[in-house]
């Protein structure tokens, strides 16, 4: 038990880290996913933008820095019919 206790601890020091260095838009957006992620695992740039007041060009060259990113949060690039698709873990 004191093991995995100090394991979340130093991930959620990790993840602080890199929360550090996003943008204003990239953590609105990560604070959408968080919000929204445990309801739904896939979300079209278009729609995050409506929610958030973007375009879904904003979202998108955002999202790709949150996925590139050693966060909590999973994001994976999952299709691009109508708005790009984007399959988001928690």
């Amino acid at each position: 038990m004191k093991g995995n206790t100090a394991l979340r601890r130093n991930m959620s020091a990790t993840a602080a880290a890199s929360t550090a260095s996003l943008s204003d838009k990239q953590h609105q957006i990560l604070g959408y996913l968080r919000e929204k992620a445990p309801m739904k695992t896939y979300f079209k740039s278009r729609l995050i933008a409506e929610e958030l007041g973007m375009s879904a060009k904003e979202v998108g060259t955002n999202m790709t820095a949150i996925a590139d990113g050693d966060l909590d949060v999973d994001v994976e690039r999952w299709g691009y019919s109508s708005s790009t698709t984007w399959k988001v873990t928690v």
